[in-house]
């Protein structure tokens, strides 16, 4: 049966995003820090950079994705992401949590909206088929999984960062939940740790 892998990049300080996160700035100010490690070194939201993961960190995210059949996200990072430039660049088909969903692009995006976390988790899983299903974010779709206890593997890359503001992953999150840890890789950029969650 598929595995739900809730996976996101935080700070030392549990901070998903800087301040001031959305379409305009992405990850916030400063947040760009916490994908270093996906952009194999420091980049900026004005370009200059060439977006090679690479090493340890690629290694890891190559390990991970190699199992993955489809994804779930939030609308705001599908919204900070800019939808990707209308496409899908994942492995396999994204469904996005929102409560607009009359908002939903073309088939051909590769995107499909849905307004719930049972819906989402129920299609990604049908998709996924014995593949495993991604959680990507935002916080409140990780947390939500967390609490209604659907997921499997917690899967967090920590910069070397301490941001003092922004959003936190745990932010009002209130349950008890034992971890084991399943694997450690680290780099310059990130410490990876897959978590498996004790039900």
């Amino acid at each position: 049966m598929a595995k739900v892998i809730a996976a996101i990049s935080t700070s030392v300080d549990g901070y998903i995003t800087g301040p001031d996160d959305g379409p305009r700035y992405g990850l916030g100010k400063g947040g760009e820090r916490l994908h270093y490690w996906v952009m194999g070194g420091p980049w900026t939201y004005d370009g200059g950079h060439d977006f090679a993961m690479q090493g340890p960190d690629k290694d890891f995210y190559d390990e991970l994705e190699a199992g993955l059949g489809a994804g779930i996200v939030g609308r705001g990072m599908y919204d900070a992401a800019g939808a990707w430039g209308g496409t899908n660049p994942f492995g396999g088909p994204l469904f996005v949590l929102t409560h607009r969903v009359q908002d939903q692009p073309a088939a051909a995006s590769g995107f499909t909206f849905v307004s719930g976390l049972d819906e989402a988790l129920a299609r990604a899983v049908e998709a996924a088929g014995d593949k495993d299903v991604s959680i990507g974010g935002g916080a409140d779709v990780i947390r939500q999984a967390l609490a209604a206890g659907r997921v499997d593997e917690l899967v967090l890359s920590t910069a070397p960062v301490i941001l003092g503001a922004g959003k936190r992953l745990f932010d009002g999150f209130g349950q008890d939940i034992n971890l084991g840890i399943i694997k450690t890789v680290s780099s310059a950029f990130a410490t990876h740790v897959r978590y498996a969650v004790k039900k």
